[in-house]
C-alpha cells in the first residue's frame, strides 16, 4: 500500500484479513440481512479516505439507523396491524389456515420493513406458530432440522478458512499477476477471481471485502480516489459480481435456502455439479458483458498502472511464501470443492460436505481453525435461514401455501404458454418481487414453497422453475436489496446512480442469456420445463 498518512485508514481496513488466530474478520460476524455496523470498513467514515463527498455516500446505509420516530411508530404499527388484520377479518378460510397466514404475514412485513433483526423476526414467528396452537413445536421449529441452515453454518466456516489463512488474497494477487495490470486487464482479473473466490468463499459480502481491500490499492497506486471512473468500475464490478455469482453457483444464503426449499417442497434432487453446469455459460458470459460494460460506461482516466506487474508481485512479497496454515486450507477447501463438482457420482448432499469440511477444520492439531472462533461467528444468518424455511413447512401443513401460491403465481399461468414465455414471467417476476421484498432470503424463503407447489400443480419441472427464480434474485439496482450491495456501497467510490445503471444493463443481459439457455442448453444436461 501506499505510505502516506492518507492510505493509513486504507492500511487499516486490510487488516482483518491479517487476523491472529482466535480472531474472525469482522464480516462474519454480520447480520446477513438489515443494517450492517459498516464502520468496520472505514475508520474515517464509510466513503473511504479522501472522498469528496463522503457523507453524501455514507449517509444512505445508516438510513435506517436515523429513521424519524414517526416512520418507526408506523413500521410497528403496520407489523402489528397487518397480522391482525389477517387473523379477524373473515375470509372464508378454515381458522388454522387463516392463523398460520397472519403470523406468516408478521414474518413478512418485519422482513420487509426491516422493523427488527430479520433472524429475530423469525424467531418470533416460529415461536407464535407454537405458542397460539397453530403447530406443534416439531413442526413451528422444522427449520432448524433443515440441511440448508446448517449449509449456510458450514458456508460461514469456509470463509473462516480462506480468509483467515489469507488464501482468498493470494489467490487475487496471482490471478492479477497472470492476467495483466493495465487497467482493462486488472478489472478483467478482479471479475475472474470473484468469481474463482465463489468456490472456496461461499459469502457474497465476504468477497466484496477481500476484493474492496485488493481494488483500494490499485485505486491509490493509479493514482485515483473515490468518484473517479477506475474506482467506480472497480467496485461497481466487485459489488455486483459477488450478488450474481452466488445464485449461478450454489455459494450463499440465498441460493443454500431455495435449494433445500426446492429438494423439499418440490420433491426433486438438486445437485450441486449440475446447478453449476447450467449456469457455467451464463458465468462466463456475464463475465466478459460485464468487463466490457464497466469500460464502456467508465472509461478509466488511466490506462496502464505505473510499475506495471511490480504491484501484485510485492504484495505476494509481502505475504511471502505459502505458511503452513495456507496450505492445509487451500487443501481442505480444494477437497470440499472437488466433492461439490462430483456430487453426480457419489450423492453427498452438499450441506453435508459443506458442513463436515467446516467442522474437520475446528478438530486440534490437523483444523485451521481455533474452536473459540465458534464463539466469535454471527449465528443470524443461521436462524434466519432456519426461520425461512420453518414458516415455509408450516404453511405447507396449515394449507397456506395454496393460498399464497394463488396470489404470487395466478397471474403468471397465462403467461406461461411456452418455454419462452415461462422463462421471461418467472425471471422478471421473482425481479419484481425482489423489489418488493428486499432480502434475497425473505424473497426466496416467502415464495419458492409456493412455486414449488405451483410448478407440480400444473406438472411443470420444480427444478427449472426454483433455478430461474432463484437466479432472478441477483438482479439487483438499488443498495437495499442486498447486504453486499450496502458493503460495496458504503465504500464511497460509486453513487445510487451509478448502480441503477449498471444493474438495469446487467438484469436486461441476464434475461437474454436466459432465453437462449433455458430452450435449448437446460435440454441438454437434462433440466426441461
Amino acid at each position: 500500500m501506499v505510505g502516506s498518512s492518507e492510505a493509513r485508514p486504507i492500511e487499516r481496513s486490510v487488516d482483518f484479513l491479517r487476523a491472529p488466530p482466535g480472531q474472525l474478520p469482522w464480516f462474519l460476524c454480520f447480520p446477513a440481512t438489515g443494517e450492517p455496523n459498516l464502520t468496520g470498513i472505514h475508520e474515517n467514515g464509510p466513503s473511504g479516505p479522501g472522498a469528496p463527498d463522503g457523507a453524501a455516500h455514507g449517509a444512505v446505509p445508516r438510513a435506517n439507523a436515523r429513521r424519524s420516530l414517526v416512520v418507526q411508530v408506523l413500521v410497528q404499527v403496520l407489523c402489528v396491524g397487518c397480522p391482525l388484520a389477517v387473523w379477524f377479518v373473515p375470509l372464508g378460510l378454515d381458522s388454522r389456515t387463516q392463523h398460520g397466514l397472519s403470523v406468516a404475514s408478521f414474518m413478512v412485513v418485519a422482513w420487509i420493513t426491516e422493523a427488527t433483526e430479520p433472524a429475530l423476526a423469525g424467531l418470533i414467528g416460529c415461536f407464535l406458530f407454537w405458542a397460539l396452537g397453530i403447530a406443534r413445536f416439531e413442526l413451528a421449529f422444522a427449520g432448524f432440522a433443515s440441511d440448508s441452515t446448517w449449509f449456510v453454518f458450514g458456508a460461514l466456516l469456509l470463509g473462516a478458512v480462506a480468509t483467515r489463512s489469507g488464501v482468498g488474497r493470494r489467490l487475487a494477487y496471482l490471478v492479477m499477476l497472470r492476467i495483466g495490470t493495465s487497467y482493462s486487464r486488472i478489472l478483467l482479473g478482479l471479475i475472474v477471481t470473484n468469481f474463482l473466490l465463489t468456490f472456496v468463499v461461499p459469502s457474497g459480502l465476504a468477497r466484496v471485502v477481500i476484493m474492496a481491500s485488493i481494488a483500494i490499492g490499485v485505486a491509490h497506486a493509479f493514482g485515483v480516489g473515490p468518484g473517479s471512473n477506475i474506482g467506480r468500475g472497480m467496485f461497481l464490478v466487485i459489488t455486483y459480481a459477488s450478488g450474481l455469482f452466488d445464485k449461478m453457483i450454489i455459494a450463499g444464503a440465498a441460493s443454500i435456502a431455495a435449494r433445500g426449499l426446492m429438494e423439499q417442497f418440490g420433491q426433486v434432487e438438486v445437485l450441486w455439479s449440475r446447478w453449476f453446469l447450467a449456469y457455467l455459460p451464463c458465468d462466463l458470459v456475464t463475465m466478459l458483458l460485464a468487463w466490457r460494460l464497466v469500460l464502456i460506461l467508465y472509461p478509466p482516466e488511466h490506462a496502464e498502472l505505473e510499475g506495471g506487474r511490480e504491484y501484485p508481485r510485492a504484495e505476494l512479497n509481502r505475504m511471502g511464501p505459502w505458511a503452513r496454515l495456507e496450505t492445509r486450507s487451500a487443501v481442505l477447501l480444494a477437497v470440499a470443492v472437488a466433492l461439490w463438482l462430483t456430487d453426480f457420482l457419489h450423492h453427498v448432499p452438499p450441506a453435508m460436505i459443506c458442513l463436515g469440511t467446516g467442522l474437520f477444520a475446528l478438530l486440534p492439531r490437523i483444523g485451521v481453525l481455533e474452536a473459540a472462533e465458534l464463539r466469535r461467528v454471527n449465528y443470524l444468518p443461521v436462524l434466519f435461514v432456519a426461520a425461512a424455511v420453518g414458516m415455509g413447512q408450516v404453511l405447507a401443513a396449515t394449507k397456506g401455501l395454496d393460498v399464497v401460491m394463488n396470489l404470487l403465481f395466478g397471474w403468471m399461468k397465462p403467461l406461461m404458454a411456452d418455454v419462452y414465455g415461462s422463462t421471461l414471467a418467472l425471471y422478471w417476476g421473482g425481479f419484481l418481487y425482489h423489489l418488493v421484498l428486499g432480502s434475497e432470503i425473505s424473497m426466496l424463503g416467502t415464495s419458492m414453497p409456493a412455486l414449488m407447489n405451483f410448478a407440480r400443480s400444473e406438472a411443470m419441472n420444480p427444478l427449472a422453475l426454483g433455478m430461474i427464480w432463484t437466479f432472478a434474485a441477483g438482479g439487483k439496482i438499488f443498495t437495499y436489496q442486498s447486504a453486499v450491495m450496502i458493503a460495496g456501497y458504503s465504500y464511497g467510490y460509486f453513487g445510487a446512480r451509478d448502480l441503477l445503471r449498471i444493474g438495469l444493463w446487467l438484469t436486461l443481459a441476464e434475461a437474454v442469456i436466459l432465453l437462449v439457455l433455458v430452450p435449448y442448453y437446460w435440454p441438454l444436461i437434462g433440466i426441461s420445463m
